[in-house]
Parts: structure tokens; C-alpha cells; sequence
């Protein structure tokens, strides 16, 4: 597979993950479809071992995900801007800290428009806390499934 391909391959998989955290948009499967792309036309084993291990990640996210109870975006009081901040954070902070550094970059990432929104530290960290506790755990482990998926791939694609 060639470079321009694989950078092909990354924006789509870059894109599923901004569609996690955008309302719409359905992040797991453009994860999937870039992991899909990429298994195709490298045709390797490591490369269908990372679709066969994808595909079982992202059937155990949609089960762990229908398991929780629904929650509504507009009865936490988000915006949309501190929806999309978050997800960045989370998704930049993954690569800084692996694994762990997603979960820390969505809060601080809430808490970062929340503060810039509200103003206060105090009224902040409550709108934060309220905000994970209606919509943190089903993005969270959406984004998790999502990010390690990504970070297999690269890491298949580095080392391969």
C-alpha cells in the first residue's frame, strides 16, 4: 500500500473519530470502513487479524452501549462547541498519553469550554460533572473502542 493511501486511509479513520463526538455522524463505522480499506488492499495477515480484532471491538462497543441508559444531550445543557472541544482533547491527549489520556482530555476538555462559557471555576466543574455523568460514559467508551482501534492500525501499519 503506498503512502498516499495510507494517509487516505488516516484521514478516513480521523474522520470516524471526530464523528464520535459529533451528533450524526456514525464514528464507529467510518473507523471500521478505514480498517476495512486498509485490510483490502494490503492483504497481510496482520492486516485482517486488525479487521478481525476491529470488527469484535466495535460489536462489544454497540452491546456495551445499548446496555447503558439513554442519554440526551440537550438535558445536560452542552453546546455543541464544548461537545467537539472535548472529543479534540480526548483524541489529541490519546496520542500523548496512550489509552489513558483519552478519558483525561475529554474532561479537561469540558471543563476547559464549560469554564470559558461560564466564566467561574466553580460553576464549571459542577456543569462538568453534570455533563459526564449524563453523556460522559457512552462517548467515553465509544471513543475508547474508536481510539484503540486507530491505535492498533498504527501500530500494525508502523511496525509491519
Amino acid at each position: 500500500m503506498g503512502t498516499w493511501q495510507l494517509v487516505l486511509v488516516g484521514l478516513v479513520m480521523l474522520l470516524g473519530l471526530l464523528g464520535v463526538v459529533t451528533p450524526g455522524v456514525p464514528g464507529p463505522p467510518i473507523v471500521w470502513a478505514g480498517v476495512l480499506w486498509w485490510s483490502m488492499t494490503t492483504r497481510t495477515a496482520a492486516a485482517w487479524a486488525v479487521l478481525a480484532g476491529a470488527t469484535g471491538v466495535l460489536l462489544l462497543n454497540q452491546a456495551v452501549i445499548w446496555l447503558l441508559p439513554p442519554r440526551r444531550p440537550r438535558g445536560a445543557g452542552i453546546t455543541r462547541r464544548a461537545f467537539l472541544v472535548a472529543g479534540a482533547a480526548g483524541t489529541a491527549a490519546f496520542f500523548v498519553v496512550p489509552v489513558l489520556g483519552a478519558p483525561l482530555g475529554f474532561v479537561a476538555g469540558i471543563y476547559g469550554a464549560e469554564r470559558r462559557r461560564l466564566g467561574g471555576r466553580g460553576a464549571a466543574w459542577a456543569s462538568t460533572r453534570h455533563v459526564m455523568r449524563t453523556l460522559g460514559t457512552s462517548v467515553l467508551v465509544e471513543l475508547f473502542a474508536c481510539l484503540l482501534v486507530v491505535g492498533v492500525w498504527v501500530g500494525t501499519v508502523v511496525w509491519a
